[in-house]
């Protein structure tokens, strides 16, 4: 790991960094990262991802089926046909689902066959039922005719005999694991749940379930990052709330980073005479702080660091500010460590609305503005959420955000934007 160098402003921080950079440091941090694997059963590998790539053991399908219910013919025997010169074929047989079919269609003949049954000896194509005419019950006319292969899925032609099923890194979604089921795999190699350990710093901090004294404030974050930890498929430990004297704090995230894979605290990432998270981390070992603070509003005092393979995360008390920063980097750190395959991610879910009023920025900063969603006369219209960092109501009304970027000064009303939705 090379060793990063960091200027400190006038204020002891160290100088702040553009998000994309500051997530490039992480990814690249993380990059040579992986976690152990685990071998389990289908049924309980929805939403895990694989560990080792999966090859097709045998030919899907096993041997030529129907696409369509019709009839399975001689395609040459059809060749020409039409409404106003149809062809007339002998039906000698009838293809039944779940058996193999046992008799040849000869020249001449056809046999009845349903949408997904085995193609006969001797057939090389289907005609489908809406093209024909039956005459009586041994023989049909065809009004048109079929090539070689028509209505006709091949063997193979799914997927092939040692051809690759699924790559490393496959997320295993309920279609996934419907292939894998179709080609008889009973277990799948998977890369264990990332275990993510969340404290909360401060004296002031209470448990949500108790009242607040004058100058306390119950403990919002804990359980707002537990949930964002589990949408984004790991597993959260709770290590409760941590004095901020650093013979108490120092332990507790040392125990935290031995037990998991990411460590998360909160409210110790501000500058401050009780601002212990850099300290910390320092004393934890190398390769120790990699980003204090990025140009994000909200979010900008985030402290990313590392303790040997375990990234550290700093983040803000406030929590509007720890859920954007988890969603700009402690998100993507669960992802690498996860094994997920990056380069096939789909693009977050999110969709074209009108802004309803001027949003101003300063320029060099990437600013969050979450948003309502409502239905305009032709379009949707955003109407933003303005609120302080430390509103976890701003939080909740939302919709969604859109982003105002570092080489912008703002958006004027009308213009349309990207929304991404929240789940």
């Amino acid at each position: 790991m090379p060793e990063t160098q960091v200027t400190k402003d006038m204020l002891g921080r160290s100088e702040l960094l553009s998000v994309d950079a500051a997530l490039n440091i992480l990814i690249h941090a993380l990059q040579d990262i992986t976690l152990e694997s685990e071998t389990i059963p289908l049924d309980q590998a929805f939403d895990r991802i694989l560990a080792e790539p999966i090859l097709s053991p045998e030919d899907l399908p096993a041997q030529a089926r129907s696409t369509m219910d019709g009839f399975a013919v001689r395609a040459a025997d059809t060749f020409g046909a039409s409404q106003s010169m149809p062809c007339y074929l002998n039906i000698t047989g009838e293809v039944k689902m779940g058996e193999a079919p046992l008799a040849e269609v000869k020249k001449g003949c056809c046999h009845k066959i349903p949408t997904g049954g085995l193609l006969p000896l001797g057939a090389d194509g289907v005609v489908m039922l809406e093209h024909t005419v039956p005459v009586d019950e041994t023989m049909i006319e065809i009004v048109k005719g079929v090539g070689t292969g028509t209505h006709l899925i091949q063997k193979g032609e799914d997927i092939a005999f040692n051809q690759q099923a699924l790559p490393t890194g496959q997320i295993l979604r309920p279609q996934n694991i419907g292939l894998l089921a179709g080609l008889g795999i009973e277990q799948v190699t998977v890369y264990r749940k990332v275990r993510v350990g969340i404290l909360s710093t401060g004296d002031e901090i209470i448990p949500h379930t108790e009242t607040p004294k004058p100058g306390q404030i119950r403990n919002i974050n804990t359980l707002a990052l537990a949930g964002l930890v589990r949408q984004a498929d790991g597993i959260y430990t709770n290590y409760g709330i941590v004095s901020d004297q650093k013979e108490i704090f120092l332990p507790a995230v040392k125990k935290a980073v031995q037990e998991n894979d990411i460590v998360l605290f909160s409210g110790g990432s501000s500058v401050g005479v009780r601002d212990l998270g850099e300290q910390v981390i320092e004393a934890l070992g190398p390769p120790g702080i990699l980003v204090h603070g990025v140009t994000l509003k909200p979010g900008k005092p985030i402290l990313i660091g590392m303790c040997d393979t375990t990234p550290i995360f700093g983040l803000p008390g406030h929590p509007v500010s720890a859920m954007v920063c988890f969603d700009f980097f402690v998100k993507p750190a669960i992802e690498q460590l996860s094994g997920r395959i990056h380069s096939a991610q789909l693009p977050e879910l999110s969709l074209p609305a009108q802004l309803t009023r001027n949003i101003n920025s300063a320029p060099g900063r990437r600013d969050v503005i979450r948003v309502q969603l409502f239905r305009g006369e032709n379009c949707w219209r955003a109407e933003p959420i303005m609120g302080k960092s430390g509103s976890i109501s701003t939080l909740s009304k939302a919709h969604g955000y859109f982003l105002i970027t570092e080489d912008s000064q703002g958006v004027t009303e009308n213009t349309v934007i990207e929304v991404f939705l929240y789940s």
